[in-house]
């Protein structure tokens, strides 16, 4: 059996030194600025910036991974003797995992003796990044790369997303609200909840008043579909806004939830689309 080595994406939002110690490598999605011809990779700016330059109006797109950048990427470990497993980033959301599972198919016609596998995550920031953890989990007790894809084929559909945002200003931008919404949404306060759904797709699944009770919201879905009350790992993303990550950990010990393993920033790539003021909360449940 040859050792094998997982790869994934940056929209995981997990960040390089949490990546580093479990192992695992990851190809960065790009953005730009409007009006800017300059093209950036996570790495090549800090979070607090990115959201920075959001609220002072500028707008950034992001791209995909192409597929001949995941095969530079994938092909070093190939011909250094590594099978290789991509958890990749929503096909419902992205080109990007199509790209990588594209690489992987053409590598292993020119590798024969190479394992190359790919899972579609169906899954976005730090949910995509909770599978990619326990998927290294398993590799480190011993599992071959079979076992660890069929691992996270078989629980993807239990990987609960619910996030909710500050501002509905930057889901209009992206056509997720209507400009009617957007307006009547922010003069009334209302702050929407939603989910990644089966097919990967982020949607509203209802709406609350005020910023406090969105994150009461995302704590009773936590309460509500947990599949291990007591002992789940649960990860916590945000758009710049720690004090709020911090708050609806809190609430969730309060719940008797245990602690939040991990509070991490929404990346470019997904916080461009969301905006500042985006939490978001993950974790195994009965169901998405």
């Amino acid at each position: 059996m040859n050792p094998y080595v997982i790869y994934t994406d940056s929209a995981c939002d997990l960040p390089a030194s949490f990546l580093s110690e479990l192992g695992v490598k990851a190809q960065s999605l790009s953005f730009r600025f409007d009006g800017s011809e300059k093209e950036y990779l996570n790495s090549d700016i800090i979070a607090e910036d990115f959201y920075a330059e959001m609220r002072n109006g500028k707008v950034a797109k992001t791209a995909a991974v192409n597929e001949n950048t995941f095969k530079t990427a994938f092909e070093k470990e190939v011909a250094a003797g590594y099978d290789l497993l991509y958890l990749g980033f929503s096909s419902g959301l992205s080109t990007t995992y199509n790209s990588g599972r594209l690489a992987c198919e053409e590598l292993s016609e020119k590798y024969p003796d190479r394992k190359l596998l790919s899972v579609d995550t169906l899954c976005a920031s730090a949910g995509q990044g909770l599978l990619v953890y326990l998927a290294a989990e398993k590799q480190k007790a011993g599992a071959t790369i079979e076992e660890v894809a069929a691992y996270i084929e078989s629980i993807k559909m239990n990987l609960c997303h619910w996030f909710t945002v500050d501002d509905l200003v930057y889901l209009k931008r992206g056509g997720r609200v209507s400009p009617a919404v957007a307006l009547v949404g922010g003069m009334l306060n209302i702050k929407p909840v939603m989910h990644v759904d089966n097919e990967g797709h982020l949607i509203k699944v209802g709406t609350v008043r005020g910023r406090k009770n969105s994150l009461k919201a995302l704590a009773d879905h936590y309460d509500e579909l947990a599949l291990d009350h007591a002992n789940s790992v649960i990860f916590i993303s945000h758009g710049d806004c720690l004090d709020d990550a911090k708050e609806l950990a809190a609430i969730l010990k309060a719940k008797d939830a245990p602690d939040v393993q991990l509070i991490t920033h929404v990346g470019p790539v997904i916080g461009a689309h969301s905006g500042p003021g985006t939490m978001a909360l993950f974790f195994l449940g009965k169901e998405r």
